[in-house]
């Protein structure tokens, strides 16, 4: 049916208010695996240095009763370092954008304040484990660089065709960026592989970290779903099916999504081994005004700490 004439209706009324709800909805994902694991420390300079040392392998060793001593040569510790990274986010409101009644925040700087930090934290992330970045000095024109994970796994490592393991180069104090080589698929086999190279070194592997695409090829690795964990008597087994956990030939360790890593890397890391090293923590900076504006940064410079790159693993090239 039609209307009636001259019916006043909602499309002819002036004044109407506008029905905009008091919030707004933003599910971009803020975690962050790697920098939520590990320990935090505060460094104190821009290039942070460690040691690290190992045993001789066994050997065999009787003695005649009686002998006079020979001595054994003793090796020197290895010492190594990487290069703090500043990273930072900016940004400018009007005077007048914090002024007016807004929807969904009261406060225009909190809110990208809030923004911003969270951005912040997930370039630092990437800094981690998203790049392949080697370690840079830098100088008065450029950044400097903190050495990622991918550039400091060298003993530990499956790669595919033409690729090469980066690691710390003593001769310049930097690490090098591994090189990429051809795409393979994940399988069990590598992983295998690399778990028991772990082992070798005397690493313990805790977590099995998986981007996305990886994660999924990794629970169909066949004969996962008979995986089982021992449990004591009175207490629900638990299936390992799920591929949340993995029972390997030379330790369980977790198995972790993350989103900010390279798809072609999986990586075996143990936590204790690795550490964010902050030479200046997130700080959040109000800048001079020149205006009618508020200005605001966040900054934050770090480093990661790899304390001993033979306590982690990698499979890279997957496809």
């Amino acid at each position: 049916m039609a209307q009636i004439a001259n019916t006043y209706d909602t499309y002819a009324v002036r004044g109407l208010r506008e029905d905009l709800r008091d919030q707004i909805y933003n599910i971009a994902p803020e975690d962050v695996p790697v920098s939520a694991m590990i320990k935090k420390s505060d460094i104190e300079n821009i290039r942070h240095e460690w040691q690290t040392d190992t045993i001789r392998q066994p050997g065999a060793n009787a003695q005649v009763d009686g002998d006079e001593y020979s001595y054994n040569a003793v090796t020197p510790t290895v010492r190594v370092s990487n290069i703090s990274q500043i990273m930072r986010e900016t940004y400018i409101i009007s005077g007048t954008t914090e002024a007016v009644k807004k929807a969904g925040r009261s406060s225009e700087l909190a809110y990208q304040g809030k923004l911003k930090m969270a951005a912040l934290k997930r370039d630092l992330e990437r800094a981690l484990i998203g790049a392949n970045t080697a370690s840079l000095l830098g100088n008065s024109t450029t950044a400097r660089l903190m050495g990622s994970l991918p550039s400091w796994v060298a003993t530990n490592a499956d790669r595919g065709a033409g690729g090469a393991n980066g690691g710390y180069n003593s001769g310049t104090s930097l690490t090098v960026a591994a090189t990429d080589g051809t795409t393979r698929a994940f399988t069990k086999a590598q992983l295998d592989t690399v778990h028991q190279s772990c082992y070798a070194s005397g690493a313990s592997p805790t977590v099995l970290m998986l981007h996305p695409t990886q994660k999924r090829v990794f629970s169909g690795f066949a004969g996962i779903a008979q995986l089982r964990k021992d449990v004591d008597n009175g207490e629900q087994a638990e299936i390992v099916g799920g591929a949340n956990l993995y029972v390997g030939d030379f330790g369980d360790f977790a198995v972790q999504v993350n989103r900010w890593q390279r798809a072609r890397d999986a990586w075996l890391l143990d936590p204790d081994y690795l550490e964010l090293g902050f030479l200046r923590s997130f700080q959040k900076q109000t800048l001079a005004k020149t205006g009618d504006a508020e200005k605001r940064a966040i900054i934050v410079e770090a480093t990661l700490i790899v304390k001993n790159e033979a306590a982690l693993g990698v499979i890279a090239d997957l496809a």
